[in-house]
């Protein structure tokens, strides 16, 4: 992978995030997310890559654009496989909440866990308890594994899990440990990563959310120095089959980080729409200007790199009609 490429894949999530932005508080996450996909999609065009799509918005006759197979890039360059989630966090755009990011993960061709769209069973910690628990575990060994290892008390820790009905019975759980609990609306792969950010506060991260998030997710934490281990959840035979036409074998067996990110020349690269737990969101400026906040890293040398950018935005509606 080329050292380069980082700085030309942030340009592809922060236009993204400019385009997702104006949407920001106005109830309507469809056209939040469309300005985002189109935003992010004609970015690529100028990356140096021969990249194809394998998590993106779902398959061809599904989304008519960055749908997996689709080719990008310039198609000159590396050949890659390439995730993305233009607007990883619609709802949270939509009623103008924290959280809401453009991202994206590049790695070499064959390296990235083409996931099947269902949900994932998840736990994400950061580099403290990085390889010291076990999603086998029920959640209150897992509770007392990571208090050992942190040297605090059960009622210490602080667990993020999604706000979802299907979750009544782990928060109840967790109600019962006497941990603190951090609700996340939405932003599965935001939230997958904050454990791994101290400034978070979040020990951990638990429940289930979407597969592809979560290949986005260990990527990012294969960064950081984090780890999510993962377990597919198929509802009927359809998904299950679907894992077996995805090469997944064993769709109950638990995924690693290394299952799902083969190789440790992956990039990631993130721009906050809305301000999060580690990401500032896009501020408009006088003078036709906005301040974007990224984050792009890289694995193999375990660089983190916060970028701050201003951007000078036509004299021009933000906001097409539909």
């Amino acid at each position: 992978m080329e050292r380069e490429l980082s700085l030309e894949l942030t340009r592809v999530t922060e236009l993204a995030a400019l385009a997702a932005s104006p949407w920001m508080g106005r109830g309507d996450k469809n056209n939040a997310d469309e300005a985002a996909t189109e935003a992010m999609r004609r970015m690529f065009d100028t990356v140096s890559i021969r990249g194809t799509v394998v998590i993106g918005e779902g398959e061809m006759d599904e989304a008519p654009m960055l749908y997996i197979g689709e080719e990008v890039g310039s198609m000159s360059g590396p050949e890659v496989d390439v995730a993305v989630d233009p607007l990883e966090g619609t709802e949270i755009v939509a009623k103008g909440l924290n959280n809401a990011m453009a991202v994206l993960a590049v790695a070499p061709k064959g390296q990235l866990l083409h996931a099947p769209d269902m949900y994932m069973e998840k736990l994400a910690v950061g580099p403290e308890l990085a390889g010291k628990l076990s999603l086998r575990d029920p959640i209150r060994t897992t509770l007392e594994k990571a208090a050992l290892a942190l040297d605090k008390p059960v009622f210490d820790l602080t667990v993020m899990i999604l706000d979802r009905e299907r979750h009544a019975e782990t928060i109840s759980e967790l109600r019962t440990a006497g941990v603190r609990i951090k609700f996340l609306s939405d932003g599965d792969v935001a939230g997958a990563m904050a454990p791994a950010f101290p400034e978070a506060g979040i020990d951990l991260y638990v429940g289930s959310g979407g597969a592809p998030e979560g290949v986005l997710a260990a990527a990012a934490l294969k960064c950081l120095g984090g780890e999510i281990q993962g377990r597919l959840l198929p509802e009927n035979d359809e998904q299950f089959e679907r894992c077996l036409s995805m090469g997944i074998s064993d769709p109950s067996k638990i995924l690693y980080v290394d299952d799902m990110v083969g190789t440790d020349d992956v990039i990631f690269a993130a721009t906050g729409v809305t301000p999060g737990e580690f990401l500032g969101g896009v501020r408009y400026l006088p003078d036709h200007r906005a301040e974007t906040h990224s984050m792009v890293m890289r694995a193999k040398t375990r660089t983190i790199r916060h970028i701050k950018s201003l951007h000078y935005l036509p004299n021009k509606p933000l906001l097409r009609s539909k």
